[in-house]
């Protein structure tokens, strides 16, 4: 459960920016769209190469 703590005196939108963002951190939706359509293993492993091979391109880039 996503518990905001808020403060006193608090602007309600500043608690719902608060929750919001804590709900796309958990990655609730993310994961239910990923699991609306069925992706081959052979997909997943090429997507998750090709997110390594970005990954390290931009850590050398950084360096």
């Amino acid at each position: 459960m996503i518990v905001v703590q808020l403060k006193e005196g608090e602007n309600i939108e500043r608690a719902l920016k608060k929750f919001k963002r804590k709900y796309e951190r958990t990655g609730v939706v993310k994961e239910l769209r990923s699991r609306q359509a069925f992706t081959k293993p052979s997909v997943q492993k090429r997507k998750q190469k090709q997110h390594a091979v970005y990954v390290q391109k931009m850590q050398e880039n950084e360096d």
